[in-house]
Formats: C-alpha cells, sequence, structure tokens
C-alpha cells in the first residue's frame, strides 16, 4: 500500500461517502488550514531544544545530515507535481520550486546552500552525500511524501505542500538564536534559512490560491486538512526518528 493509499483509507469514511454539511466560506477554509500550525515540527522538543541552545554538534551535525535527505527530494516530489498537472499556467509557477533547490544559471540553489550549512556545522561533504546518517525512519517519512506526491491528484500534493505556511517563523528563530547559542558554527551556512523567508511566502501564496479554488465542497476541505495533517505528520516523524539516533 502507498503513501496515498494510507491516507485515502485514513479519511472517515462520512468523507468518502460525501457529506452534506455546508461548505465553510473561503475565509473559515484558511483559518482553519492555518490553525494546523500547532502541529508543526516547530513544537517537537528536539526543535524546541535545538533553537534554545541544548543540542550538541554532533546533534546539530545529526540534523543537518538527516534534514539534507528531505531537501534533495524536494525537487523528486515537485517534478511529480508538474507530471501530473495539465495546466500550463501552474506549472509555470511551480517549476520555480525545482529551480529554487536545485539551481540554475549562477543560482547556486537550495541544496548547495544547505551543504554550505553542513561545511558550516563540520560535516564533510563525504558524510553529507553519502547518506550515511540517514536515519530509516527519516528515508521512511521523505519516501512516503515523494510516493503522495507521485500518486496522488496534484491539487492534494499541492495542498500537502502548505506547512511552508509555518516555515518562515522557525526559519527566523534559528537566525535569532543560533548565532547566540552556537557560535562555533559559521553565520555564512545560515544564508538557506534566510533565503527561504521569502521563497515561503511566495510559495504560500500559490498553493493556497489552488488550494482554495479546487476543495470547495465541505467533504473536499476536510480532506485537505487531513492532508496537510499527513505532511505535518512527515515532518513530525522525522524529527521523532533524529531524536531517537542523536538523544538530546
Amino acid at each position: 500500500m502507498n503513501a496515498a493509499d494510507i491516507l485515502r483509507e485514513a479519511t472517515p469514511r462520512a468523507a468518502q461517502a460525501g457529506n452534506d454539511s455546508e461548505a465553510w466560506t473561503r475565509e473559515t477554509f484558511e483559518a482553519r488550514l492555518r490553525a494546523k500550525g500547532t502541529a508543526y515540527h516547530i513544537h517537537h522538543p528536539f526543535n524546541v531544544k535545538m533553537n534554545s541552545g541544548g543540542c550538541s554538534r554532533e546533534q546539530i551535525r545529526g540534523w543537518v545530515a538527516n534534514r539534507f535527505y528531505y531537501q534533495i527530494n524536494i525537487p523528486l516530489k515537485d517534478a511529480a507535481v508538474l507530471s501530473n498537472c495539465p495546466d500550463r499556467e501552474t506549472r509555470r509557477r511551480w517549476v520555480l520550486r525545482i529551480l529554487d533547490h536545485d539551481g540554475y544559471g549562477e543560482e547556486e540553489g537550495g541544496i548547495e546552500t544547505w551543504a554550505r550549512l553542513a561545511d558550516a556545522v563540520g560535516l564533510s561533504r563525504d558524510d553529507l552525500w553519502s547518506l550515511k546518517l540517514v536515519t530509516p525512519g527519516v528515508r521512511f517519512a521523505v519516501d512516503a511524501y515523494v510516493n503522495f506526491a507521485r500518486r496522488a491528484p496534484w491539487q492534494e500534493a499541492v495542498c500537502s505542500s502548505l506547512t511552508e505556511m509555518f516555515a518562515p517563523q522557525v526559519h527566523r528563530d534559528r537566525l535569532a538564536s543560533w548565532p547566540e547559542h552556537y557560535p562555533w558554527i559559521d553565520p555564512a551556512g545560515l544564508a538557506y534559512f534566510r533565503s527561504r523567508i521569502t521563497l515561503a511566502q511566495r510559495d504560500v501564496q500559490h498553493g493556497l490560491e489552488v488550494t482554495l479554488a479546487h476543495f470547495v465542497r465541505r467533504e473536499q476541505q476536510e480532506r485537505a486538512l487531513e492532508i496537510l495533517q499527513f505532511k505535518l505528520d512527515i515532518l513530525w516523524t522525522m524529527l521523532d526518528s533524529i531524536e531517537k539516533a542523536f538523544p538530546l
């Protein structure tokens, strides 16, 4: 059973059969989507500890190495969305996400910027690119997300990306706290966090446009909330696995 099937099986029977409840307004629907931020991994104990200066060098390096697996798979996820999307205008906007991560022309892209973060925390490029520090739990979670994007309707895959609504704050927190708590990290290595604040805001605008326009019936809106929770669970599970592999 693939990730899309797992999520579909988890959908309440009432939603599968058709829910006669009145649809939420766009404003209420968006508010409910944003309210999911209470389950964002910014609240995970490992992340809280990391941003308060409680992590060792090994733990920081372990987190960077494991999140790298997520970073290198984001373009694959976004390419899956494109492959399933028949709308040209959507593809023209969505392809920017791939370029943001893979880079283009003189722009090095987010994957290389993350590799520079690895340099800054003292993680070798060989250890980073070999993926030997990536935990089985992180592999499973990230692969499940990519497989969901490959098999789900493209609008559902777009909806799953809306965890980016909550990302700017976690990046701001790292930029504010890491230089104080981890002076051994070269500040130049924090460029990824800085770049993602504006890029995430751009991506959220597009993702919300698609989601609010597509999920218009009540059962669809409830499905969207389940999809967003699925993605939140992916991110939370990654930190569960990292925390176990690199104990606090």
